[in-house]
């Protein structure tokens, strides 16, 4: 026993061996309230066991998830001005720059790399939301343009996975013209003759909709993903009426003809790797003999705005 443990009263000895406990050991679903173990939620790439929910995942999980091996290269990514506008709110904008870099290890919101996808090269971008809400700025839409120029100089498809709140504000008309930017670099795709695949994730919205996320060969969603430009909040306070059920949701837009299918997150890899080889006219690889060129329709529950929404999955037999 040491000195210590004789002045000080026992209350505050075990306050002071108090064990650290991980803030995050257990993750609440936001659709059921459901408490899920922290390790079972990143083993199931961030898909809630119960309920199927599927939570905000970072970009460089994404990647190893998608990629063979969980194996990518970095595509180097040009730099652009911090803060052209010197902008100020609650925060100056460098601020807020160098808290997002700090809580996701990114420079910016998007993650640009190449890896094999079944034995074919592909080009992916992933926008992280946890980086200022994905949002939309001169970094982003060079990092974009960037993706699509590496794909049309390498031949390879280009698949970007979208998760935005719209163009960062802090960065004024600067934000507004990567739109029109991104849609040239999704041009020059389109003439290099490589397809462009979409993934809609939660939520994507604002300017990246309106620009080159809409702008793909093959749009699919996850389930459940809220997909606009602007949110149905916004519009019902605008035209002052009740929106239908599930207004905006990956199932909703894929009944109007928006989206091309809805798949679940663990068919992603499947599904997207038939759609390259099918594209490109790759021979597909054994691992994917089994699956079917079309996409099975399943009726599922989704949740409590959506009953039963037809989801498109890969059939795995």
């Amino acid at each position: 026993m040491s000195w210590i443990d004789n002045v000080l009263p026992p209350k505050i000895r075990s306050f002071l061996n108090k064990r650290e406990t991980p803030e995050n050991l257990w993750v609440k679903d936001p659709e059921s309230g459901e408490m899920v173990f922290y390790r079972d939620l990143e083993a199931n790439q961030w898909v809630v066991p119960g309920s199927g929910y599927h939570m905000k995942i970072k970009a460089g999980d994404r990647m190893a998830n998608f990629l063979d091996e969980g194996k990518y290269d970095t595509v180097p990514l040009p730099s652009v001005a911090q803060d052209p506008l010197k902008f100020r709110d609650q925060k100056r904008y460098i601020d807020r720059l160098k808290e997002a870099r700090i809580k996701t290890g990114m420079e910016d919101a998007v993650l640009v790399a190449t890896g094999a996808l079944y034995g074919n090269r592909v080009t992916v971008a992933v926008q992280d939301f946890d980086f200022m809400a994905g949002s939309l700025g001169m970094a982003a839409g060079s990092a974009i343009i960037t993706g699509l120029e590496k794909a049309a100089e390498t031949k390879t498809p280009f698949v970007l996975f979208a998760s935005s709140g719209g163009a960062r504000m802090q960065e004024g008309i600067l934000s507004l013209m990567q739109m029109p930017r991104t849609t040239v670099g999704v041009l020059r795709l389109r003439d290099a003759g490589m397809p462009f695949i979409v993934v809609f994730t939660n939520p994507t919205t604002g300017g990246v909709t309106a620009s080159y996320a809409m702008l793909g060969d093959v749009h699919i969603a996850e389930p459940g993903a809220l997909i606009c430009f602007a949110g149905p909040r916004v519009i019902e306070q605008t035209i002052r009426e009740k929106l239908p059920k599930g207004f905006q949701r990956s199932e909703y837009l894929y009944e109007h003809g928006m989206v091309d299918m809805v798949v679940h997150r663990h068919d992603l890899r499947a599904t997207i790797g038939s759609l390259v080889a099918m594209l490109t006219g790759a021979a597909a690889p054994a691992a994917l003999a089994t699956i079917p060129p079309r996409i099975a329709v399943a009726t599922v529950a989704n949740d409590d705005d959506l009953s039963e929404a037809p989801v498109a999955q890969a059939a795995s037999e």
